[in-house]
């Protein structure tokens, strides 16, 4: 079965593809030639999701899915939240010179510092369109934000968030088992598990 993946992120694909299975074909929107700016202005990771996939379906007439993750963070009242790609970029503490994800990293440091309460979750929402109907299938883990950045690998917040149960951070952990445990692998588990039935 192929299937559209409605982003522009290849570390994103690259995860998603290493939890399918063999008779799945996954394409990115760059194989399209459509690497354009999905629109994604609500308030909810749900009705992003949904915007996406539907914007997708829509214009090419196949079967489509995408994802809105969203870090929550318990000290800032579940910020950055919807907000988590762009959080550098809005409010008054931003830093427009920098690029999205360590900037965005800078930020939600500098907006805990010195708290001691650091408790916050992954939650990602994967809105498929099969055959015109809409399904969706959520995931999350419970971890904390660390004082510093560690690791290299993955993206986004990954090198300040460890969650729970682990002494490593996203960044410093092997693929596989951020795949087995991470709130985006809970979601596509759902999401794979829906098109085995199917």
């Amino acid at each position: 079965m192929e299937l559209i993946f409605a982003t522009n992120n290849r570390h994103k694909l690259q995860e998603i593809s290493a939890l399918l299975d063999k008779r799945f074909t996954l394409l990115g929107l760059w194989e399209l030639d459509a690497a354009e700016d999905i629109p994604e202005d609500h308030d909810t990771l749900e009705e992003n999701a949904s915007q996406k996939a539907w914007h997708i379906y829509r214009k090419f007439k196949r079967n489509c899915f995408a994802d809105d993750t969203g870090l929550e963070v318990d000290a800032l009242n579940g910020a950055p939240g919807v907000y988590s790609a762009r959080y550098s970029r809005i409010g008054t503490l931003t830093f427009p010179d920098m690029e999205p994800a360590p900037g965005n990293i800078k930020k939600l440091l500098l907006e805990i510092k010195g708290i001691r309460e650091r408790k916050a979750r992954f939650r990602t929402v994967i809105a498929l369109v099969l055959n015109g109907k809409e399904y969706r299938f959520e995931g999350t883990v419970d971890g904390v934000i660390t004082e510093h950045p560690a690791g290299v690998k993955g993206f986004g917040y990954d090198p300040i968030f460890k969650p729970e149960g682990y002494t490593k951070t996203f960044a410093e952990m092997e693929l596989e088992l951020k795949n087995r445990i991470s709130h985006r692998g809970r979601a596509v588990r759902q999401f794979i598990h829906f098109l085995n039935q199917v």
